[in-house]
Protein backbone atom coordinates (compact mmCIF):
# COMPACT_ATOMS: atom_id res chain seq x y z
CA UNK A 1 0.00 0.00 0.00
CA UNK A 2 2.78 2.81 0.76
CA UNK A 3 4.28 1.56 -2.68
CA UNK A 4 1.39 2.60 -4.16
CA UNK A 5 0.63 5.54 -2.65
CA UNK A 6 4.35 6.70 -3.10
CA UNK A 7 4.22 5.44 -6.76
CA UNK A 8 0.92 7.45 -7.25
CA UNK A 9 2.06 10.63 -5.71
CA UNK A 10 5.42 11.20 -7.78
CA UNK A 11 3.26 10.73 -11.13
CA UNK A 12 1.02 13.34 -9.32
CA UNK A 13 4.09 15.59 -8.49
CA UNK A 14 4.64 14.88 -12.46
CA UNK A 15 1.36 15.27 -14.01
CA UNK A 16 -0.47 18.70 -13.87
CA UNK A 17 -4.27 17.09 -12.98
CA UNK A 18 -3.85 15.73 -9.43
CA UNK A 19 -2.01 17.05 -6.24
CA UNK A 20 1.08 14.72 -5.95
CA UNK A 21 1.43 15.92 -1.76
CA UNK A 22 -1.77 14.12 -1.15
CA UNK A 23 -0.22 10.47 -1.91
CA UNK A 24 3.48 11.21 -1.12
CA UNK A 25 3.10 12.14 2.62
CA UNK A 26 1.12 9.17 3.62
CA UNK A 27 2.74 6.87 1.80
CA UNK A 28 6.13 7.66 3.45
CA UNK A 29 4.53 7.50 6.37
CA UNK A 30 3.07 4.30 5.82
CA UNK A 31 6.93 3.17 4.56
CA UNK A 32 8.50 4.43 7.47
CA UNK A 33 7.35 1.45 9.54
CA UNK A 34 8.74 -0.42 7.51
CA UNK A 35 12.33 0.98 6.58
CA UNK A 36 14.30 2.81 9.03
CA UNK A 37 15.71 6.04 6.73
CA UNK A 38 12.11 6.70 5.42
CA UNK A 39 11.14 6.90 9.42
CA UNK A 40 14.53 9.33 10.05
CA UNK A 41 13.26 11.41 6.71
CA UNK A 42 9.71 11.43 8.10
CA UNK A 43 11.20 12.08 11.79
CA UNK A 44 12.83 14.93 10.04
CA UNK A 45 10.57 16.58 8.13
CA UNK A 46 8.14 16.08 11.31
CA UNK A 47 10.81 18.33 13.52
CA UNK A 48 11.42 20.86 10.80
CA UNK A 49 6.94 21.54 10.87
CA UNK A 50 7.21 21.93 13.96
CA UNK A 51 9.74 24.62 14.36
CA UNK A 52 7.92 26.31 11.67
CA UNK A 53 5.15 26.42 14.01
CA UNK A 54 2.59 23.55 11.83
CA UNK A 55 0.65 21.45 14.82
CA UNK A 56 2.52 18.28 14.15
CA UNK A 57 0.64 14.58 15.75
CA UNK A 58 2.76 12.19 16.68
CA UNK A 59 2.37 8.55 17.62
CA UNK A 60 -0.49 8.48 20.28
CA UNK A 61 -1.49 12.79 19.84
CA UNK A 62 -4.86 14.23 18.51
CA UNK A 63 -3.91 16.01 15.32
CA UNK A 64 -5.27 19.41 16.35
CA UNK A 65 -4.63 21.45 19.30
CA UNK A 66 -6.76 23.12 21.49
CA UNK A 67 -7.97 26.16 21.44
CA UNK A 68 -5.29 29.02 22.90
CA UNK A 69 -7.11 31.16 25.81
CA UNK A 70 -5.49 34.57 24.56
CA UNK A 71 -7.59 37.17 25.07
Amino acid sequence: MGIGMVMLGIAGLILPIMPGWIFLIPGLIVLGDYFPPIRRLVEWAKRRARKAGVPVAGPGEPTSRPPSSSS
